[in-house]
């Protein structure tokens, strides 16, 4: 029997059929459309769907035999085969950039000798003269005990173990200036990736925008970092951070993002009837429930930085990818296996230390 509904005289079920009844003809469909079967219409079967699509693969095949025949390797194919030179805009394009970066250069000198004076003796090198000036003993002892009380006992042994051999193979002081520049990007990367994924996670729109952006910078080859900042800073250790910090920064944006987007509905809801502000909010209900994930995208963000710190030896910076450059350089390879184990040790402790941190919020909110 038709169901009808209060005050209408018509049923729902017809009411549902007209809806439904909105599709196109069968006539509007694409061919592309019946092929695979989308639609109302004559649908193939999944046979005679392989059958056409390795046809259409067979007559491809055969367009490119008869080509070689008719045009043979090694003479010249013309533009049946070839991509015709005339359309070739890379040279015009490589000249275009090539301007644009002299112009940036030169207009913003001023700009970047005010970030290199600032990295360099604000930061790096004060961080580097107290990591030097450490006694080696108390560089063991203190990471030691920082890695037992964040990740345990079996954690702190291993990391005295590891500083112990990079001390007796004379790598030490070349693992602090390492660390300067690994710390000294990291600090930056915190400081602009925290509120630009806070950003993020509370506006889908920005996220729109730079989603694209960070799977770029993700995806880029890490040696293309280096090409800018060498062009902008110059040989040293101030383009090795500012290449590391465009490499190592899209972690602990994307999943500072993803742990205030994963924070409990109802406990969202729950701090806003009780009058909560938008600050309050994220300060004591968002950022410490997102707290572990944020924390493991500051992991993830340290063992970038420190691989890409590795590579921007080749730019002038110092530390451990400084002794793999010169193994490579005068093929020494037990220089370069030593800093290559060395480098490793530091990663290691990072790793762990890191972890443990990140560990602990969620065992503070089990307990």
């Amino acid at each position: 029997m038709p169901v009808y509904e209060e005050g209408k005289d018509r049923p729902v079920q017809e009411e549902k059929a007209k809806d439904v009844s909105t599709d196109a003809p069968v006539t509007a469909r694409t061919f592309w459309q019946r092929l695979t079967g989308n639609g109302n219409g004559f649908k193939l079967s999944t046979p005679m769907k392989i059958v056409l699509y390795l046809g259409g693969f067979a007559v491809l095949m055969l367009v490119v035999i008869v080509l070689y025949q008719v045009v043979p390797a090694g003479q010249d194919p013309g533009a049946v085969i070839d991509y015709p030179k005339d359309w070739t805009y890379g040279w015009d394009v490589i000249k275009f950039i090539d301007g644009v970066v002299d112009w940036i250069i030169i207009e913003g000198d001023a700009f970047f000798s005010a970030i290199n004076l600032i990295v360099l003796r604000g930061v790096l090198l004060p961080l580097e003269d107290f990591f030097m000036w450490l006694p080696w003993w108390s560089v063991i002892v203190i990471t030691g005990v920082l890695a037992w009380r964040t990740s345990g006992a079996r954690i702190g042994v291993m990391a005295v173990i590891f500083l112990a051999i990079m001390t007796i193979m004379g790598m030490l002081d070349r693992g602090s200036e390492t660390l300067a520049i690994t710390l000294t990007s990291t600090v930056i990367c915190i400081v602009f990736g925290l509120p630009l994924g806070i950003i993020a996670a509370r506006s889908d729109r920005f996220d729109g925008l730079l989603r694209p952006i960070l799977d770029m910078m993700q995806t880029m080859p890490s040696f293309v970092y280096l090409i800018p900042a060498l062009m902008l800073f110059g040989l040293g250790s101030v383009p090795a951070v500012m290449a590391t910090c465009i490499y190592a920064i899209p972690p602990v944006i994307r999943l500072t993002n993803l742990g205030i987007r994963q924070v409990d509905a109802q406990v969202v809801e729950a701090a806003r009837s009780f009058g909560t502000t938008s600050s309050q909010l994220l300060t004591k209900v968002q950022v410490p429930m997102a707290l572990p994930t944020i924390l493991a995208g500051l992991n993830q963000t340290i063992m970038m930085a420190l691989a890409m710190v590795v590579l921007a030896s080749m730019i002038g910076a110092g530390g451990l990818g400084a002794e793999i450059l010169l193994g490579i350089a005068r093929l020494e390879v037990g220089r370069g296996v030593l800093a290559g184990i060395s480098i490793v040790f530091m990663a290691i402790i990072l790793d762990r230390i890191t972890q443990g941190f990140a560990s602990r919020p969620q065992t503070r909110r089990a307990t």
